[in-house]
């Protein structure tokens, strides 16, 4: 059994910040991978940030240098330090979670990597 946990959502105004964080219960494999994920209604689940085992880190365009991923020790959180926010930001944001992770490095900010998903948090930017 997994069971993640999203929490830190909520309404900000553009260039403001927030910090999301993503809790794995339950089963906790410590070779896994996690990710933050975003969603629009209608659109395609988008990778944001990645952060596995491995020290492996990677962000998409659009949040590199805005975005910072962080995980415990443990391996059973990860983190998304939103900085500068745009509305173009607002959507779901969903944590996922491979947890005995053999998907290489270069295919984690896709979907398909993830076997477990949480329910996600919220996050809206107005301008």
């Amino acid at each position: 059994q997994v069971h993640l946990e999203e929490s830190g959502g909520g309404s900000v105004q553009t260039g403001g910040s927030l910090r999301l964080s993503c809790v794995y219960s339950g089963t906790v494999h410590h070779d896994n991978c996690m990710a933050w994920f975003r969603q629009i209604p209608g659109n395609e689940r988008e990778g944001v940030a990645t952060f596995n085992a491995r020290g492996f880190i990677q962000y998409s365009t659009s949040v590199k240098g805005r975005f910072t991923v962080d995980r415990d020790h443990a391996g059973n959180a990860l983190y998304l330090q939103m900085n500068n926010l745009q509305p173009e930001d607002s959507a779901m944001y969903i944590c996922a979670v491979e947890p005995q992770c053999v998907v290489p490095d270069g295919l984690l900010l896709r979907p398909t990597s993830y076997n477990y998903w949480g329910q996600g948090t919220q996050v809206t930017v107005s301008s």
